[in-house]
């Protein structure tokens, strides 16, 4: 009898979760999901259940009809998966914030992100979110963009 690697199963089921979200597939995305998951996102944004987790990352599949995302690295520790990726997307649907709904503005978006997931018995039971919400704000052209010439130019 060999012993499954548990490492292997995380990222199994990361993977499915990623495959289902990139083919827009909320059904197939909540089957990873336990009943009990939680999520953060900036902005105050929390959720819990299966249901209220599923609504909110469809809720990125409605604005962004196209959405996307691009796993660049991932780090597994025991049963922890740290996600480095970029999410992109044209805003054509309703964006549901904390500060309020914004409509589309068409425009599209290119955002990196980090996003930490803990898994038990093959589910997914937690995300934590972290991107930044203005250089979204200023992709989608809500707020203006740094002029340039700061430290980093």
């Amino acid at each position: 009898m060999t012993e499954e690697d548990p490492m292997a199963n995380v990222r199994e089921v990361f993977e499915q979760g990623t495959d289902t979200f990139n083919a827009h597939d909320l059904e197939g995305f909540a089957a990873v999901l336990a009943e009990d998951v939680v999520f953060s996102a900036p902005g105050g944004m929390r959720g819990q259940g299966k249901d209220a987790c599923t609504e909110f990352f469809g809720g990125w599949i409605v604005a962004f009809p196209d959405a996307h995302v691009e796993v660049h690295d991932l780090h597994i520790t025991d049963d922890v998966a740290v996600e480095e990726a970029t999410f992109t997307g044209t805003h054509e649907g309703v964006l549901h914030t904390p500060n309020g709904d914004i409509p589309p503005t068409g425009r599209r978006v290119n955002i990196d992100y980090i996003q930490v997931h803990r898994l038990r018995d093959g589910n997914q039971v937690s995300f934590h979110l972290v991107f930044d919400r203005f250089e979204m704000l200023e992709q989608l052209g809500l707020i203006p963009a740094p002029a340039g010439g700061g430290l980093l130019d």
